[in-house]
């Protein structure tokens, strides 16, 4: 790449957006985590607590393109903010309430997801415009996107614990969403966020899914989502029986490291070629590192096993952002981008639902299965639908922004044709 991770924070507003973005997500970040914990504190069931965690999953997975298609028609700053509010009054209505009436808690955790704001996506809308649409640069910050989400990913889980041993579950929940709420702020009263303005678009109901390549990209990433679910729950049976709870939570660790080691260099690499043939490499890499964790080695070698499963995740998940932008017609790129969110999030819940199962009926063994046939399922929709992934969209634009003209709505995209 021709500017490194260092190169794109020097650019302005580039590290206050990404950081800004970071802490707004965490609440959506951290929610299934504190969920539980505060249902098991307030003295509910693990049944309960994995209800309302799905609840939570649901809504945020229905509301994240939602969200997207309004900032397309109405702008960041006029949907991020009211939504974070709203998400956070959501969950602080439910820390207070507690676990009765339980409608009042469903509700509350419904509303919490379902308006927790796309800032993922927004922020990927904005990046052309911050790095005045250099592809390479573009592609370098998309990278260090997906970087940076495994380091808030790992990090997140932590937070929450820390704030429950000082202060309590409750007290976690209403603080983590109050973090989140000032992240956001500090996101749209930016610049470029303020500027922005999405490309002009074609009025019709199916918004960014009218491209036939997004559709593809999103079925193939919903097996890699699969992929994922389905090993956090084949890594809690093998843990208990290769020494438990800490067990798990190396292997957890270490699969997040070998994520971030693999966008690392990913990221600072320069690459030649479409990024649609790379990510059939990656997701193809990515199956076939999923394979060794069938032998279930011991604790010290199933963590490294699962480190290198891990390694083309970041890659593959950067890799896709570059064909989402190329996809998303015009006038709908926070959609798009939000939508491939919301797929990856489905998926790993059907995973996860999918391998307990699975796991019961032939163990963890079986459970480690399932992400390889996933990943193999993932490169064959890719494979099958190469065409036309490669084929341009006809008329789509980058999404920039502009602080001398916020009237400017775009800059050219990046033909399929061109070096990715």
């Amino acid at each position: 790449m021709a500017a490194g991770y260092v190169e794109i924070l020097k650019s302005r507003h580039a590290a206050r957006l990404l950081v800004g973005t970071l802490v707004g997500r965490l609440p959506n970040a951290t929610a299934a985590i504190a969920i539980v914990l505060f249902v098991r504190a307030e003295g509910g069931t693990y049944g309960m607590a994995g209800a309302l965690a799905a609840v939570y999953g649901v809504a945020n997975a229905v509301g994240q393109p939602l969200l997207g298609r309004l900032v397309d028609l109405h702008g960041q700053p006029r949907v991020q903010l009211p939504a974070a509010v709203l998400a956070a009054l959501a969950m602080t209505v439910f820390a207070f309430c507690g676990l009765d009436p339980r409608p009042v808690a469903y509700a509350a955790v419904a509303g919490a997801g379902l308006f927790a704001p796309p800032l993922e996506g927004g922020l990927r809308a904005l990046w052309p415009g911050i790095l005045r649409a250099e592809e390479e640069a573009v592609h370098t910050a998309y990278a260090m996107d997906a970087v940076a989400q495994e380091v808030m990913f790992t990090v997140g889980p932590l937070l929450v614990t820390l704030c429950v041993s000082l202060w309590s579950a409750g007290a976690a929940l209403v603080l983590l969403n109050v973090v989140g709420v000032l992240g956001a702020l500090s996101v749209v009263v930016s610049g470029p966020s303020r500027a922005w303005r999405s490309a002009p678009r074609e009025a019709h109901w199916l918004g960014a899914l009218r491209s036939r390549g997004l559709l593809v990209l999103l079925a193939a990433f919903l097996f890699v989502g699969m992929a994922l679910g389905s090993i956090t729950v084949a890594a809690v049976s093998y843990a208990d029986v290769h020494g438990g709870d800490v067990v798990y939570g190396w292997l957890m660790a270490a699969l997040g490291l070998g994520a971030l080691v693999g966008g690392t260099v990913y990221g600072v690499r320069r690459w030649t070629g479409a990024p649609e043939g790379r990510l059939r490499v990656l997701v193809g890499l990515l199956a076939v590192c999923y394979l060794p964790l069938l032998l279930m080695p011991g604790a010290v070698a199933m963590t490294f096993l699962t480190a290198v499963a891990g390694v083309f995740l970041a890659p593959a998940i950067a890799c896709a952002f570059i064909i989402v932008d190329r996809q998303a017609p015009a006038g709908t790129v926070t959609e798009a981008f939000s939508w491939l969110v919301t797929t990856f999030t489905v998926g790993a819940s059907v995973g996860t639902g999918l391998a307990g199962p699975v796991v019961e009926a032939g163990g963890a063994v079986w459970g480690f299965a399932v992400p390889g046939v996933a990943g193999v399922v993932s490169l064959l929709v890719l494979l099958a639908g190469a065409r036309v992934l490669a084929a341009p969209v006809a008329g789509a634009v980058v999404a920039a922004s502009s602080e001398n003209d916020p009237n400017r709505a775009a800059e050219p995209r990046f033909s399929s044709g061109d070096r990715a």
